[in-house]
């Protein structure tokens, strides 16, 4: 049985610390008062806190004073060049390194498409790829607070175990004790999108967000949802795979345990599958390998025919899917990610269409700022929170 957790004296510590330390990242500059205001916590505890923050480098001086008993203070700010955090997201066919600061400044990055590994070998090449942004210039002059992987598979996420990546072919995977023999650093483990869902949260589209979903659109489909400003992960950690989702009842009865069923009709794979379904006997087996998803959005802006049948197609199963999760979640916001985002001018307004009237309350549907980043930048809050005993707390009404 699971009993509720008390809350003991260092527990309330880092909770004060962890509203303190937000609300300064989200408004520098800011007073001491003004924060002890805000969260209605005593000025002594503020000060008391602040002055660990600014040691541990969290927060720094600002050169704007205030008057606080009768002297003139400082304003604080979120320190976010104090430290650098290497985030990867592996993705299922691509591979995508960054070094960035705490405010989600890009120092170095790493780009590799199509890696084309599996088993050990991405292993090795995600090795190679750290080892790359490590030598970076960069780190020499910053402190590396840790290493975030996002993985495209159902991840257990505190022992950093891949249970399964498909277009990995990794079965309970160690990674992060892997890395942990090779890297003397925090190291974080999660799924790529979960990191992707932060990231939103964080530095993208979902600031100022209690409730979203993020819906990745790749090599697969998953999304990354968010409770009242948490990541929820589900009894197994498979919240959001999505990409297992039964679009038709024709999907019934069949296996799709490897890649789901929505995922095999409507992620970038799916996508162009369908299209060299329709063009088999038109054009050579080499062009039809060539064949992308990307191709088919531009031939639909081009107007060929069978373009658009696929594309309006995948619009149907995406709008099916977004109305299921809206019903399901009342998110206050869905954004769309992943390498298909890219062509989210051709997705959103007939999503929208089709599934305005049919669910009551339609959701604000918009594309993802952050790109290939997300992950990344999720990367960056994950490692903040698990370096920093980081709380987020809801008093239940």
């Amino acid at each position: 049985m699971t009993y509720p957790l008390t809350i003991t004296a260092s527990a309330m510590r880092d909770i004060n610390r962890s509203a303190i330390l937000e609300i300064i990242r989200r408004e520098s500059p800011i007073s001491r008062t003004a924060i002890s205001e805000r969260l209605n916590v005593s000025l002594p505890t503020v000060m008391r806190i602040v002055d660990g923050l600014i040691e541990e480098g969290f927060v720094r001086l600002q050169g704007t004073t205030e008057w606080s008993g009768g002297r003139r203070r400082p304003l604080l700010e979120f320190n976010s060049d104090g430290y650098v955090v290497l985030g990867v997201d592996m993705g299922g066919t691509k591979m995508y390194g960054a070094l960035s600061d705490l405010g989600g400044n890009i120092l170095d990055e790493v780009n590799v498409s199509r890696h084309g590994t599996s088993g050990e070998d991405s292993f090795n090449y995600l090795t190679s790829l750290i080892d790359k942004l490590l030598a970076s210039p960069n780190v020499e002059r910053q402190r590396v607070r840790g290493i975030g992987v996002g993985a495209p598979g159902v991840t257990l996420h505190k022992e950093g175990i891949i249970t399964w990546a498909y277009t990995l072919h990794w079965d309970k995977f160690p990674l992060k004790a892997k890395l942990a023999e090779r890297y003397d650093l925090p190291i974080i483990v999660d799924n790529d999108v979960n990191l992707a869902a932060l990231g939103e949260l964080w530095f993208g589209a979902g600031q100022n967000v209690q409730d979203m979903i993020l819906i990745a659109i790749g090599t697969g489909i998953g999304a990354g949802v968010i409770i009242d400003g948490a990541l929820y992960r589900g009894s197994q950690e498979a919240s959001g795979e999505i990409g297992n989702m039964i679009p038709g009842r024709e999907f019934l009865g069949k296996n799709y345990l490897d890649f789901g069923a929505l995922e095999s009709v409507a992620s970038g794979t799916g996508i162009a599958a369908r299209a060299r379904d329709i063009l088999s006997s038109q054009r050579s087996q080499q062009e039809l390998l060539d064949l992308m998803a990307e191709d088919v959005f531009e031939a639909a802006r081009k107007g060929e025919p069978w373009a658009w049948t696929v594309i309006n197609e995948t619009v149907d199963y995406l709008a099916i899917a977004i109305a299921n999760l809206v019903s399901a979640f009342d998110p206050e916001l869905i954004v769309l990610g992943g390498g298909v985002s890219r062509s989210a001018d051709m997705l959103i307004a007939p999503i929208l269409s089709r599934i305005t009237g049919v669910i009551p309350n339609p959701p604000r549907l918009v594309v993802s700022n952050l790109g290939l980043q997300a992950t990344v930048m999720g990367a960056i809050t994950n490692v903040l929170h698990n370096t920093s005993n980081f709380y987020v707390v809801h008093k239940l009404s």
